[in-house]
């Protein structure tokens, strides 16, 4: 894991030195990310500038250091990432250009640099199996060559400001150069408050964008950025649609072991694409459990694992994942999460995600990476089982529930919506005896309502997810109506629970799941690796019937069938608690003071963007009982914190029809 970042000047007057500073100081911002080396290459005839911040994975020698230039020196690369089928692609390159393949060194960087010499980047690109984000210069062609892997997994953000085009694994890096404006995309900032993070292409800021996944952004020099839009070279959706005209045709006991033999051999790859210590996120659940039963069984030595619990009981699974550990037999460290660390590692999140980002458990994830890096460099993880395997309630609300609702006529469901508000539900629920009462009933009360409003599975997606209707009444302008995001495809009204976990895949764990995760590992210096995410493991679970996924109102019903195999059952059979915190309570209690202080009146740093009074009728209302609005309101926060925290930094100007 590293971090890329550079420039490509139009008709460039800069020295040598100057770029080379340039590209450096750009670089150094990414400094988390690659704390073991670093490294610049210009051409100033093109005006070229690659930097690179080196995690030191694979191949700890100077034979690893970035940018590297490939044998023939056509290409020049500065890549973030792992390729787990490096060795394999090195056999075919050898098979194919015999002696005609000098290899200084054992890394995965120069294996990509051949692949480029020998079949092209556009035909290498869909070779690659893993996580990356590539910077790569044609020398030959003068042309910059941008790309990410298939899940979007490592970040690539990039911008043109007047003839300069700037990229870079994170947007601090692009305060590093004289060329960068900052100035808020209120487009973004829309799409923020109906979703909780800035999705992509969007970036929040105006003139740079998120490269999608699986896609590239071939520009050439001295064109004045007339560049091509990025191009996909592979697609989550085609793979969904092959296995639906493909489904996997073997009995359901064959299936489990096709799932475990995929599963395992991705764990070994992600064990073994390591010259440093790997370790695992352990948080009690079907996915993590899986993965570290899977990682075990191929280790002589007790596999270190990790996991934070919560000093809220409802919230803590820590006694869960110690109760794995145990059973599996690994070497297990956990910590407890308490408010008073909650709001010390608040403050440092605007400056670790760059953009308002609204998922509280980026707080925890935080936590356990930093937890896990004293002990290890690499960390396998769970995410991604939830998304292709049908993991989430709204999947099997799709699968299960809607066929009921759709029945019912829309203007009957919305009636009886408005009668059977939260508002109410909480009410009734006062009145029943305690035992019968519901956990969670505020959250799982608004999904209801949600759920009853919708007019079809894409408005009930969009619904599910949203934080707040569009567009927001916090703003304080009004946006255009506020479209679905790019990524968000989807199949057809007719497959609501499969058009929901292909929508998950390419929105919520692109946009939300792997930000998160990504940001959090790489401030403690930490790679995170996801065994669900590998190509073989998706392509099987795109050709799996629903009914392998979706059973018995519950999901994941084959990934529990392989998780059977190594835990016994009374330790994982409980409801799906998620990585969350106590934020109610907490805004409630703990983090009161930090929450009136950023909804402060004498606070002028929303001015021009926020509704400042609907923003105060929100605390008030959420102070007031309304615990559904929790969401929105740590939405505002959130985005009240980083505004804060970039007008300290670089005096951001407002969008001009943002100023009421």
């Amino acid at each position: 894991m590293c971090g890329i970042a550079g420039y490509l000047e139009h008709d460039n007057t800069r020295p040598a030195g100057e770029m080379h500073g340039l590209a450096s100081a750009m670089a150094d911002r990414l400094a988390h990310r690659g704390p073991d080396d670093h490294g610049t290459w210009v051409d100033t005839a093109s005006g070229i500038a690659l930097g690179h911040r080196r995690l030191s994975i694979l191949d700890l020698s100077p034979a690893g250091h970035q940018p590297m230039r490939s044998a023939s020196g056509r290409f020049v690369i500065a890549f973030n990432g792992e390729v787990y089928n490096h060795l394999a692609l090195r056999d075919t390159l050898q098979s194919e250009c015999g002696s005609l393949l000098p290899l200084r060194g054992h890394s995965d960087t120069e294996v990509i640099l051949a692949a480029f010499e020998h079949w092209g980047v556009e035909a290498s690109l869909p070779r690659l199996e893993g996580m990356f984000a590539i910077a790569a210069w044609d020398c030959r062609e003068r042309v910059l060559w941008l790309a990410r892997d298939r899940m979007g997994k490592k970040p690539l953000y990039y911008g043109s400001f007047g003839r300069t085009l700037l990229f870079a694994s994170e947007l601090k890096a692009f305060h590093a150069h004289p060329a960068f404006h900052a100035e808020i995309d209120p487009d973004a900032v829309a799409a923020y408050f109906r979703f909780g993070c800035v999705p992509a292409p969007l970036s929040i800021y105006r003139r740079v964008r998120k490269l999608p996944a699986a896609s590239w952004l071939r520009v050439p020099s001295g064109n004045d950025h007339k560049h091509t839009l990025p191009q996909p070279y592979w697609s989550m959706e085609a793979t969904v649609r092959a296995g639906l005209a493909s489904p996997f045709a073997g009995s359901e006991q064959e299936a489990v072991e096709e799932l475990e033999s995929r599963l395992r051999n991705a764990v070994r790859r992600r064990i073994v694409a390591s010259d440093v210590p790997v370790g695992l996120f352990l948080s009690g659940g079907v996915d993590s459990a899986t993965v570290s039963a899977l990682a075990q069984a191929q280790s002589s030595i007790p596999i270190r694992t990790f996991s934070v619990g919560m000093s809220s009981a409802e919230y803590d699974e820590s006694k869960f994942a110690e109760a794995i550990a145990r059973h599996l037999g690994t070497a297990h460290t956990s910590c407890v999460l308490n408010a008073s660390e909650a709001i010390a590692a608040l403050q440092e999140i605007p400056a670790i995600y760059d953009e308002p980002f609204a998922d509280s458990s980026a707080i925890p994830t935080l936590l356990v990476s930093r937890l896990a890096r004293r002990q290890v460099t690499v960390a396998l993880s769970g995410d991604g089982g939830d998304e292709i395997f049908g993991g989430y309630t709204r999947h099997i609300m799709a699968a299960s529930a809607w066929p009921l609702l759709r029945s019912i006529p829309l203007p009957l469901r919305r009636a009886a919506a408005a009668l059977g508000s939260p508002a109410v539900l909480r009410a009734a629920q006062s009145l029943l005896p305690r035992r019968f009462r519901l956990a969670n009933l505020p959250d799982k009360a608004h999904k209801i309502v949600c759920a009853m409003q919708a007019s079809g599975p894409l408005d009930l997606y969009l619904r599910l997810i949203s934080d707040g209707p569009q567009p927001s009444r916090l703003l304080n302008w009004r946006p255009d109506a506020a479209q679905n995001p790019p990524a968000l495809h989807w199949l057809s009204e007719s497959l609501p629970a499969t058009s929901m976990m292909l929508a998950d895949a390419r929105f919520y764990m692109h946009d939300d799941i792997l930000v998160k995760v990504d940001r959090a590992s790489m401030a403690a210096s930490l790679e995170v690796r996801n065994p669900f995410l590998d190509a073989q493991v998706i392509e099987f679970a795109c050709a799996l019937p629903l009914s392998m996924k979706i059973r018995d109102g519950a999901g994941k019903w084959i990934v529990r069938r392989v998780m059977d195999r190594y835990i016994p059952r009374p330790l994982t059979e409980r409801p799906k608690m998620g990585f969350a915190i106590p934020l109610t309570s907490w805004l409630r209690g703990p983090l009161r003071d930090w929450a009136e202080a950023l909804l402060a009146a004498e606070d002028s740093c929303a001015d021009g963007l926020i509704n400042h009074k609907a923003g105060r009728e929100l605390w008030s209302a959420f102070l007031a009982g309304r615990d559904e609005l929790t969401s929105p309101l740590w939405s505002l926060l959130m985005f009240q914190a980083w505004l804060k925290a970039e007008r300290s930094r670089s005096s951001l100007p407002l969008p001009s029809h943002a100023v009421p």
